[in-house]
């Protein structure tokens, strides 16, 4: 008999032993941390990248009892396209939003946005009214709670989705195929009818959250006009269609690795949702997005943002816009610190959502099938984060 993580099977002896090992990591509620402040020098094996390429790290296993499809084994070993282009010299768009609300300006904004979103999927802002002291308020808040004592952190430990305030290290951990080099903090903004009670959130980062979360939300109903004239729409449209209808922070901490090479912060994916914002310090680059099949650094920049596209406007916009591959590598310094603001829409309601009927012609019929949203993120968030890909299930 085998058992089944990802694409990878496993006899039931190695499966069993692997659960165990991340069920005595998670019991710890330390965190990547706390294995780093314990002073290891070598990556635990429910972190290591691809199991089958490090059988000195499995030598205890039987080779001749893990099977793997002959398509996934051929992915796993055939080595990344070579680059056809140098990816220093690829960069991707920075976007100066500053006096948009002034017609001509606002015309070659909506123009620059419009190509970013229909190519890379992701662009950056500068200028975008955020104060400085704001953003470096947030990530020196979501520094402070990831720094603390454990005892204190570990009072917001869960895995239970429907928690407004959650700490955890990574949300998939039992069902992705590795572990993610990153301990999260998870911070609902989701019910407007239901204001974010303050005293809900760790001390440690309760007033930076709050304030970023105000300018945040305006910048992301600001994006969302900009997106919805990139379509020949009227400004509101989206913001209508309630795209922005609460959002969720997530403070990530990347703690330096002492293998590198044998991790990952954040596995391959695509956002689910319909915009993300990320703001990130500037100690270490990390963000990674893929194009023409290479993988472009993300670099840092003071004061400035990085927008993308989710899976669901890439839905709505009827593959009009790209919601496009990204991931974030470990690193030997650190700590790489990010707040991720994502806009998902009203999570807990059964809204429906399909290609917009204005933008669908003879010409150009639905390519997605409508989505419950409530159904929609169940699948999300119980499946392995590398291997979901909303779009996949909603094709016509």
């Amino acid at each position: 008999m085998a058992a089944r993580s990802g694409t990878y099977v496993f006899s039931v002896d190695q499966e069993s032993e692997r659960i165990k090992m991340l069920k005595s990591f998670d019991e710890t509620k330390a965190g990547v941390k706390g294995l780093v402040d314990s002073g290891i020098v070598k990556v635990p094996k429910i972190f290591v990248r691809q199991f089958e390429e490090l059988p000195q790290e499995y030598s205890h296993y039987r080779t001749d009892q893990i099977h793997v499809p002959a398509v996934d084994l051929d992915q796993v070993q055939k080595p990344d396209k070579p680059r056809l282009m140098d990816p220093d010299q690829i960069k991707v768009p920075v976007i100066d939003i500053s006096d948009v609300h002034k017609p001509d300006r606002r015309k070659q904004v909506v123009e620059d946005v419009k190509i970013a979103s229909e190519t890379w999927g992701f662009f950056q802002v500068v200028n975008h009214g955020i104060p400085l002291c704001v953003l470096d308020g947030m990530i020196d808040g979501i520094r402070e709670f990831h720094e603390q004592g454990v005892e204190e952190k570990r009072k917001y430990y869960t895995r239970d989705n429907t928690k407004s305030v959650r700490f955890y290290s990574s949300h998939d951990l039992f069902t992705s195929r590795i572990a993610s080099w990153r301990d999260s903090l998870s911070m609902s903004f989701s019910d407007p009818d239901r204001p974010t009670d303050p005293q809900e959130l760790p001390a440690a980062c309760r007033d930076s959250a709050m304030e970023y979360s105000k300018h945040v939300e305006t910048l992301g109903n600001t994006l969302l006009g900009l997106l919805s004239e990139a379509l020949g729409l009227e400004t509101d449209r989206l913001k209508s269609m309630e795209c922005s209808k609460g959002h969720r922070l997530h403070g990530h901490y990347y703690p330096a690795c002492p293998e590198p090479d044998q991790t990952i912060g954040t596995a391959k994916h695509s956002d689910a949702g319909f915009l993300t914002i990320l703001l990130q310090n500037h100690i270490v680059s990390g963000l990674q997005v893929m194009c023409d099949s290479q993988w472009i650094d993300i670099q840092p920049v003071p004061s400035c943002l990085v927008v993308n596209i989710g899976d669901l406007l890439q839905l709505v916009s009827n593959g009009r816009f790209k919601s496009n591959k990204h991931r974030v590598i470990s690193n030997g310094i650190g700590p790489r610190i990010s707040v991720a603001c994502f806009f998902s829409g009203p999570v807990n309601g059964a809204k429906i959502y399909g290609p917009m009927d204005d933008l669908i012609t003879e010409e150009n019929p639905p390519i997605y099938t409508q989505i419950v949203l409530t159904d929609y993120f169940v699948k999300a968030l119980n499946t392995g984060l590398e291997d979901y890909r909303a779009l996949d299930y909603y094709t016509v």
